[in-house]
């Protein structure tokens, strides 16, 4: 059995913008952000990892860190992990994207919608899944935990597909920043044992 840790990025300054990120470079964590990847350490410090991975966008490294050091491990970066490719809309205030006619399709039918000169869900969902499926057969026979460290609609598409959620819904799910999912997967099944935990950010679990 493999037990992926799937860790969302900590705060950074264009969230706190509500301004779309993406695969924007040089986005770094805020002074929230670094704290909560010295928490996600703390936190994370009595589970043995046997690696370490994360998407190759500075947010999501800076938030390995902690976790890397403590474990004595090194940030393997693994481009599937990426966030999703948002197009021409990368880079927005969430307000002004809210206005455009595809928000409510993304919202309400997300399988049915592309970004602009970007990515559609589906292509990313089956990236994202491709992956973790990748790095379960690299570990193989190797019983033990992983940790991932990327991006909220990425760890929630993943989520919705191992659960078999139809995607159209996959936007029920909420990753906070800096939050835990726990997700093992075996060849005989597929158990969720944490959904966004928010201790590094609020102290007590998410629910």
């Amino acid at each position: 059995m493999t037990t992926f840790y799937l860790i969302r990025h900590g705060h950074n300054d264009l969230l706190g913008k509500r301004k779309l990120a993406g695969r924007m470079p040089n986005i770094h964590l805020s002074e929230e952000g670094h704290r909560q990847s010295e928490a996600l350490g703390q936190i994370l410090s009595s589970v043995k990892f046997k690696a370490l991975y994360a998407s190759p966008l500075e947010r999501a490294m800076e938030t390995a860190v902690p976790l890397a050091s403590d474990q004595g491990l090194e940030i393997i970066i693994r481009e599937g992990l990426l966030e999703i490719d948002y197009g021409s809309w990368q880079g927005h205030s969430l307000k002004a994207l809210r206005r455009r006619k595809l928000w409510p399709i993304l919202q309400n039918s997300p399988s049915l919608a592309r970004f602009p000169e970007g990515e559609s869900f589906p292509e990313a969902q089956s990236r994202v899944v491709a992956e973790l499926e990748a790095l379960r057969s690299l570990h193989s026979g190797k019983k033990g935990n992983i940790a991932c460290v990327f991006h909220s609609d990425p760890i929630k598409l993943a989520i919705a597909h191992y659960l078999g959620l139809p995607l159209d819904l996959f936007q029920r799910i909420t990753i906070s920043p800096a939050s835990i999912s726990v997700l093992a997967i075996s060849d005989s099944g597929i158990h969720i044992i944490g959904l966004n935990d928010t201790r590094a950010t609020y102290g007590t679990p998410g629910v």
